[in-house]
């Protein structure tokens, strides 16, 4: 069988190998591959395993030989599932792999902002302490978290995990969610989301994107924050409406933004949010510790070792 691997750079820029992969058939991975080049390089192939490039409808219906569609990503918008399942053809996604991964994240930028460690760190290389008339320097207001609130929009796995790190630091957790939960641990206690966003001190986004929700983060609801309030994104850039968010940051409605995530990624140069006052951005990189993309490559490798042998794990059906 013939695997083609579209955009394999991401989870592999080079610290991984391919070979558990390549020992399934004859694989040919591209680090990247334009939207004009992805027919020539399928057109033959019976597995595809893709994490960015899109595989539509039309592409599908123009590849007689392709019988399964792995995505090495949670999320499988990229692939029009519906047309897949049509053609029976299996679509497999990555789940949960990167839950603490994220969760990580969502605290080292949350503490970025209480503490500012390398900020301080380097003030000292340029001899402020040095110069300093007291024991003490400070370059920023220092927060603790302890008896701080987080609230969290979206208590799936990562939702649960910053829920718990958060109780670990005395936080008070409160979280948002489409359905209700129960058998909550003591200390986490479910709101509705306006609620959130108003008693929040920290509000992290850890929900999928949908129709729905698409840039529900906008001016009205961030009227309601706290002026001294931190929005953390490590979800999806399409939650927020950027101009609205930089617009709050810049007015001084809230305090601060910190986002591993953009509506367009790569960014577009004049992105509001890039020149955002107190706007703090990571490169799309919660998901991509080096234990985070090991766990990536097993079951990339295990979903489609799985359906070989007949018995499917991880798929996607509408």
């Amino acid at each position: 069988m013939k695997i083609v691997v579209l955009d394999g750079y991401a989870l592999n820029p080079g610290d991984l190998s391919w070979d558990k992969l390549a020992n399934l058939g004859e694989c040919v991975v591209y680090d990247r591959t334009s939207p004009e080049e992805v027919y020539s390089r399928i057109s033959d192939a019976e597995i595809i395993i893709t994490n960015k490039v899109l595989i539509n409808s039309t592409l599908i219906g123009q590849l007689p030989a392709l019988k399964y569609i792995g995505v090495t990503a949670t999320g499988y918008n990229v692939v029009d599932v519906s047309a897949a399942n049509q053609r029976k053809v299996v679509v497999t996604n990555i789940p949960a792999y990167s839950t603490d991964s994220v969760a990580q994240l969502v605290y080292s930028h949350i503490l970025n902002v209480a503490n500012r460690v390398e900020l301080h760190a380097n003030s000292v290389k340029e001899g402020k302490w040095t110069n300093s008339k007291d024991f003490t320097f400070r370059e920023t207001l220092q927060v603790e978290l302890s008896g701080k609130t987080i609230g969290i929009v979206g208590y799936g796995q990562i939702g649960r995990k910053v829920g718990e790190i958060g109780l670990a630091f005395g936080m008070k957790v409160i979280f948002n969610n489409r359905s209700e939960k129960v058998g909550l641990p003591e200390g986490i206690e479910q709101k509705s989301l306006r609620e959130i966003f108003a008693e929040s001190d920290f509000v992290s986004l850890n929900c999928p994107l949908t129709a729905e929700n698409n840039e529900f983060v906008n001016r009205e609801i961030l009227h309601t924050m706290k002026s001294n309030a931190i929005l953390i994104n490590t979800g999806r850039g399409g939650l927020i409406n950027e101009h609205d968010l930089a617009e709050a940051l810049n007015s001084g409605l809230i305090a601060a933004a910190c986002l591993d995530v953009l509506s367009t990624e790569p960014p577009l140069a004049d992105n509001p949010l890039i020149s955002a006052r107190n706007c703090f951005i990571t490169p799309h990189i919660a998901w991509a510790t080096i234990e985070a993309r090991k766990r990536l490559m097993n079951i990339t490798v295990g979903n489609l070792k799985s359906w070989l042998s007949g018995n499917n794990q991880n798929t996607v059906k509408i």
